[in-house]
């Protein structure tokens, strides 16, 4: 079957774009940031507010071209702020930036005028980085039901896939990775609590790294848990995801890491209890490994014992941080409106045809009965998380005779249909996700290929602090793969099975 043309063929040539191939077009002179921010418009406009209609992007800065102009003018006159500059880029809709929404998908924070950039889109914007608009999201980040459709917001609808118009886009970045892959922005930057920059990375085909907690600030982010919560980069290639990390952290480390490790001294560890259960994404894991040994990389089993889940002491201690964090950020809020967890609660039920319309907010209501962080059961979940993930998890699997450098996993199975009744179907993603997002420990996802036309990743997993390591490898494998801003969604139209 012929693969449906691109929406928008003006600015086709945008969807396999990297922002380091544009960053030398703008300092070679053959485009303008302009130029480059007028044609994301213009593909913004077609493609995710008609056409598709994809709404993958929530808001757009009314002020995107004129900050291109004066990037512009600051070059003319030889001052260039970094590799990224001139580079439009988008951020997720629970990160204030000032001209955004900041409304982490929820009516019961629209129209409140956002006062500040968060520290994270200040350093981009001292970057040179044009900050063009916001993307959709699952609302509070995913923390409302657990019948909840990924992707859906009460501000910004249901985002769809690139790849497969009925499928899903993840979440709860699911906006900023389907913006990336559809050639909407070259940039995106999202957040994870537990998988939502791995999920929509892979099943849209983009790479996408969840740093350390604690490396990138939280502050101006509408807060799900303050132990897991961690904004990253998301982008067409690792070496794009390593740049708008030096950007959003303010500092240099990171753009030398891609290509700096040739796969043959890579240790990489596997582990069978973390693979999908898709027979289709672990056949294809199986034989990227054995493209990654070819090549020479130390491909190793290594022992993990998945004792089920931390499932419900995790659920726990989302709910007490959930109540904590969410009741201090809408209170210390400007404007007026919500100011605290109960508030969002009466909003939905007073706007429930808008609000509640698909499904519940149960999670809201949980954890506004717990008493946050003071709640006798919050310490006692967060050590066990702990013990958990770190203990029986990824220590024994960092650990034994092997002792690789990186942990190594596919992320999850392709797309799953979009189902606001039931809600989210994926397949995928367990202890290799979860595990690390308990600990706070960093996790990068890049694309292995396709299964059943539509995209699939792959993790690696690193000890805390190890950006840079997990940037060399993700590039290592990158290029023995060869997958590099060469995929293209096909736009498929919603169908029947």
């Amino acid at each position: 079957m012929t693969a449906p043309a691109d929406p928008h063929p003006a600015t086709a040539a945008l969807a396999t774009a990297t922002a380091s191939s544009l960053a030398d077009d703008l300092a070679s002179g053959r485009t303008t940031s302009v130029a480059l921010t007028r044609a994301l418009l213009d593909r913004i406009a077609a493609v995710d507010d008609a056409g598709p209609g994809l709404r993958a992007v929530l808001a757009v800065s009314a002020d995107a071209l004129d900050q291109a102009a004066a990037l512009d003018a600051e070059r003319a006159a030889g001052t260039v702020r970094g590799p990224l500059h001139g580079i439009p880029a988008l951020v997720k809709d629970n990160i204030e930036g000032l001209g955004l929404p900041g409304t982490a998908g929820s009516l019961a924070l629209a129209g409140r005028v956002v006062e500040r950039d968060a520290p994270l889109v200040a350093s981009m914007r001292a970057a040179g980085i044009v900050v063009l608009g916001a993307t959709n999201l699952s609302e509070w980040a995913n923390m409302r039901s657990p019948h909840s459709a990924s992707g859906w917001s009460g501000v910004g609808g249901l985002t769809g896939n690139p790849w497969a118009l009925d499928r899903s886009a993840g979440g709860s970045s699911a906006g900023s990775g389907a913006a990336v892959a559809a050639g909407l922005v070259p940039l995106a930057v999202g957040t994870e609590t537990d998988g939502s920059i791995t999920c929509p990375s892979s099943v849209n085909g983009v790479v996408g790294l969840k740093p350390t907690v604690g490396l990138v600030s939280t502050e101006g982010v509408v807060p799900l848990a303050a132990s897991q919560d961690a904004p990253g980069p998301m982008a067409r290639s690792v070496r794009d995801v390593a740049l708008l990390l030096d950007a959003m952290t303010g500092g240099t480390a990171y753009a030398s890491a891609p290509g700096s490790l040739p796969l043959g001294s890579l240790t990489l560890g596997v582990a069978d209890g973390w693979r999908s259960g898709h027979q289709g994404t672990d056949a294809l894991f199986d034989d990227v490994l054995a493209r990654l040994a070819a090549a020479g990389t130390t491909v190793g089993a290594v022992v993990v014992e998945p004792p089920g889940t931390a499932g419900r002491q995790e659920l726990d201690v989302l709910l007490c941080e959930l109540k904590d964090g969410l009741d201090r950020y809408l209170a210390g809020r400007p404007g007026p409106g919500v100011r605290s967890l109960a508030d969002v609660i009466a909003f939905d039920e007073e706007h429930a045809d808008l609000e509640l319309a698909h499904f519940g907010h149960e999670f809201l209501v949980l954890a506004q009965a717990t008493g946050g962080l003071e709640d006798p059961a919050y310490a006692e979940a967060r050590a066990g998380c702990l013990a958990w993930a770190v203990d029986e998890m990824l220590e024994p699997a960092f650990g034994g005779d092997l002792a690789p450098d990186l942990l190594v996993a596919p992320a999850y199975a392709p797309a799953w249909k979009s189902d606001l009744s039931f809600g989210d179907h994926f397949v995928g993603g367990g202890g290799a996700s979860t595990a690390p997002s308990l600990a706070g420990w960093p996790v990068l996802c890049l694309p292995m290929g396709l299964v059943t036309g539509l995209p699939v990743g792959l993790v690696l997993i690193g000890r805390p602090n190890s950006e840079a390591l997990l940037l060399a490898a993700g590039h290592a494998v990158e290029e023995a793969l060869g997958l590099a801003g060469t995929l293209v969604p096909t736009w498929t139209a919603p169908g029947r099975g």
